[in-house]
C-alpha cells in the first residue's frame, strides 16, 4: 500500500485554492493501487487533502496531536469538519500529549513524515511560524530523504 502524508497551511488564500485542489487531485490520481492518506485533519490543507483522498477511495489515518485537539477548532463548522473526517478514518494515532502545543504539532508532523512514502506539502516556501509548522515538517522530511511534493500557486502569499 502506498502511503501519502500531508503537511500544509491552515489558511489557503482564495486565489490559490483551486490550484492547490487541482495539485492534490493530480498527486492522488497518479496512484492507482491501494492508498493510505495520513493527516492531522487541521483546518485548511490537512482537511482538504483528507477529503480528496477519501473521495478517491484511500484509507485515512488520522494523526491526532493531543488529547484536547478538538479545542483548537474555535469555529463550530471547522470542528464539525474535523469530526466528520476523523469518524471516516480507518485508523487513529494519538500523540502522547495531553494539550495542543507546538511540540504536539511537531510530533504529529514528524510521525506523518516518518510513516509515509511521499509527503505532500501545501506550502508557500516560507519558514514555519512556530515549531511544527509546515516549513519545519518539510525540512524534517527532506533531511531524511523523504520525497516531498510542494503545491502552491506562485506569487500568492498566505495571510
Amino acid at each position: 500500500m502506498e502511503r501519502i502524508g500531508v503537511t500544509g497551511h491552515r489558511s489557503i488564500p482564495a486565489e490559490a485554492y483551486a490550484h492547490v485542489t487541482a495539485g492534490i487531485q493530480d498527486v492522488l490520481r497518479r496512484h492507482t493501487g491501494a492508498l493510505e492518506a495520513l493527516s492531522s485533519l487541521a483546518v485548511g490543507a490537512d482537511q482538504l487533502f483528507a477529503a480528496l483522498a477519501l473521495d478517491r477511495g484511500a484509507a485515512l489515518t488520522a494523526v491526532i496531536p493531543s488529547g484536547d485537539y478538538e479545542n483548537d477548532f474555535a469555529d463550530p463548522d471547522e470542528l464539525a469538519g474535523y469530526r466528520r473526517l476523523r469518524d471516516r478514518a480507518t485508523r487513529r494515532v494519538r500523540m502522547a500529549f495531553p494539550h495542543s502545543t507546538d511540540e504536539a504539532y511537531y510530533a504529529a508532523g514528524t510521525y506523518i513524515a516518518d510513516h509515509c512514502d511521499q509527503l505532500l506539502a501545501v506550502w508557500d516556501g516560507r519558514p514555519a511560524r512556530g515549531l511544527g509548522g509546515t516549513g519545519d515538517i518539510v525540512s524534517y522530511a527532506r533531511e531524511r530523504g523523504k520525497p516531498v511534493t510542494v503545491i502552491w500557486r506562485e506569487g500568492v502569499e498566505r495571510a
